[in-house]
């Protein structure tokens, strides 16, 4: 793919060959961004897995402690007394059959659903439009609750997602450029404290291969995975 004259002038300022401490990647990452919009931050992280066994799928939810600089648009399909509570929650769209017609319909102009658990019956056909959008509500990630006020508010306050891919692979948002570099820093520690912990028992050799750091427009910058863990020793 062509790239234009201010990415290949990025990526001449690093050292292909280096692997970089996180804390100098972000650095990087915020000096080198040329876009004229707030761009994304994003952690890309390749995992010693292998997904097509069940007992190595790597997922979980981490609330970061400085959001991701995203206002959250939330749906909560639900039915009565919970209907309120996620309005006064903060919910931007709440609902039941309505949503439900209109996801069928090829509509998903939301960021997360949150479900009550008595909603599933009628959502799990939902399954094959929301779940390649990563929309699915799941037990696990905390959006199939009857505590919805909890889960609107986490979304809101930048609760963030993470699931292994097919090929090992998990990206997730941490911030924006315009976040201070030491906002962004908490921010990926606490996602890579959370991948880390995610470790399968069943995983075996080296857990934590590549990571990388980038903005949405801006050149990836490699990092040092062994320094990132000796964070956590």
């Amino acid at each position: 793919m062509k790239r234009g004259k201010k990415y290949r002038k990025a990526k001449e300022s690093l050292d292909s060959t280096k692997r970089y401490e996180l804390k100098e990647g972000i650095k990087l990452v915020k000096s080198n961004t040329f876009a004229k919009f707030d761009e994304s931050v994003e952690l890309s992280v390749r995992l010693g897995v292998d997904p097509k066994y069940s007992d190595q799928i790597v997922r979980g939810n981490v609330l970061l402690p400085h959001g991701i600089g995203k206002k959250v648009k939330i749906l909560v399909l639900t039915k009565g007394e919970k209907e309120k509570e996620a309005k006064e929650a903060g919910a931007d769209l709440v609902g039941a059959e309505e949503y439900i017609e209109k996801i069928s319909s090829g509509w998903a102009d939301v960021d997360a659903i949150v479900a009550t658990p008595d909603m599933m019956g009628t959502i799990g056909k939902l399954g094959k439009i929301l779940g390649p959008k990563g929309l699915m509500p799941n037990p696990k990630s905390g959006t199939v609750t009857f505590d919805v006020a909890k889960a609107v508010k986490e979304l809101k306050a930048g609760k963030v997602e993470f699931r292994v891919d097919k090929a090992g692979n998990i990206g997730a948002v941490i911030g924006k450029v315009s976040f201070p570099e030491e906002q962004l820093y908490e921010n990926a520690r606490v996602l890579f404290d959370a991948i880390l912990r995610a470790k399968p028992a069943s995983a075996k050799g080296q857990y934590l291969k590549t990571a990388a750091i980038s903005s949405t427009m801006g050149v990836g910058v490699k990092l040092d995975t062994q320094m990132i863990v000796s964070l956590f020793k």
